[in-house]
């Protein structure tokens, strides 16, 4: 038995035209459910490449303390809008190992900006497993040991610093933790609205279908992004980054459920037709039954690629609601409140390294779009 690349299995036996093959046909069609989408989706090499990404991604969320050489909130009066900083592996022609140069600031009172020099005569190698700035792993275990941290007299600044001193680099990789999750929690919250209200819209139908849609229609036709400033400016100030941040995803996700809740209603108002429907009800089935053992799994496929789509909105409105300065705010750190602090066209002409924040959103949303669209065809296997 040969594999070909498509995933077909192309028997190595000699041609018998004799023989039956209307067990060959029904082939695939026999095939378990996740091996028919399995199938179908590894052909979206753009896809499969975006879904391992986000997997590692979300896996290593974490350990972002441990990855980044520095706290997030750390500063160092000594290298304020320091440039983008390379990590070498050969010196005078000899392998060292990782090391780094040091760099010295200079003030330019000419051009009113920070300048550095580098000593490229002396090669610092980093320190590996080495103790740095407290954190902690899962919100649980504080730790101070750090994957790398820079040698003494000398700094490690992939992405440059900000007007603080800061790591970039840093506080990207902490501020995925707020970033990335704040897509999960408002789409639990939009998704649990948006099925509840869109089940017992479709299955129901009368008067409650009427209220529903009625209620839909209302909030469909308020423009979104001042309603999010409106209702994120009512967070009050004195809260903490923790509750900030968990309101700011409640919001997200109590706006976006109207879309999903029509989307469901329109496909239970065709399910709840079929015989399958009406023999569980015949059979003295509840509602709430047949809604959570008959038709939403009917529906499964379309909610799962309707979620991985609607995370990108979320990560999009929470650095939105951030940039502006109606999201979560510092000491939090997430990518909408490192591009709040990036906003002035003056100081990304001179120190451009500070707009790399836009970076990891521009990817991480791509990413989702291409899982969200490859999953989506891959959930109907049998068109392939």
């Amino acid at each position: 038995m040969t594999i070909l690349p498509d995933g077909r299995y192309v028997s190595d036996a000699p041609y018998d035209e004799n023989e039956d093959l209307s067990a060959i046909e029904r082939a695939d069609l026999d095939m378990p459910n996740w091996k028919l989408v399995w199938r179908a989706f590894r052909k979206h090499r753009l896809a499969l490449i975006s879904a391992i990404f986000l997997l590692v991604g979300y896996l290593l969320l974490p350990f972002a303390g441990f990855i980044a050489p520095y706290t997030p909130n750390e500063r160092n009066a000594d290298y304020l809008y320091a440039p983008p900083q390379g990590i070498h592996l050969f010196h005078d022609g000899k392998f060292i190992g990782p090391y780094v140069y040091p760099t010295t600031a200079h003030a330019d009172l000419v051009n009113y900006r920070w300048d550095y020099s580098t000593d490229k005569t002396k090669a610092m190698p980093l320190e590996f497993f080495c103790e740095g700035g407290e954190y902690t792993i899962i919100g649980l275990f504080k730790t101070n040991r750090h994957l790398v941290c820079a040698p003494e007299g000398a700094s490690l600044f992939l992405f440059g610093s900000d007007r603080l001193g800061r790591d970039v680099f840093s506080r990207i990789l902490y501020g995925a933790q707020l970033s990335m999750t704040v897509g999960l929690i408002g789409i639990t919250v939009s998704f649990l609205l948006g099925i509840t209200f869109g089940s017992i819209a479709g299955y129901f139908g009368g008067r409650i279908d009427w209220t529903i849609q009625r209620i839909i229609e209302i909030l469909r036709s308020i423009p979104e992004l001042p309603l999010w400033l409106a209702l994120s400016a009512a967070v009050p100030a004195s809260w903490g980054p923790v509750a900030v941040f968990f309101m700011i995803s409640l919001i997200l996700g109590a706006l976006d459920w109207p879309g999903l809740a029509r989307a469901v209603r329109s496909k239970f108002l065709a399910l709840r037709e079929e015989e399958y429907v009406k023999a569980a009800e015949v059979m003295g089935a509840k509602p709430a039954r047949v809604i959570r053992k008959h038709l939403l799994p009917n529906f499964l496929s379309h909610l799962i690629a309707s979620a991985t789509l609607s995370i990108p909105a979320m990560i999009l409105g929470e650095t939105a609601l951030s940039f502006l300065g109606l999201g979560l705010r510092a000491p939090a750190v997430s990518w909408g409140v490192m591009l709040n602090d990036a906003q002035h066209l003056a100081s990304i002409e001179i120190y451009p390294w500070t707009a790399i924040p836009m970076l990891p959103i521009i990817i991480t949303v791509l990413a989702f779009s291409f899982f969200g669209d490859g999953l989506r065809d891959s959930l109907d296997p049998y068109k392939n």
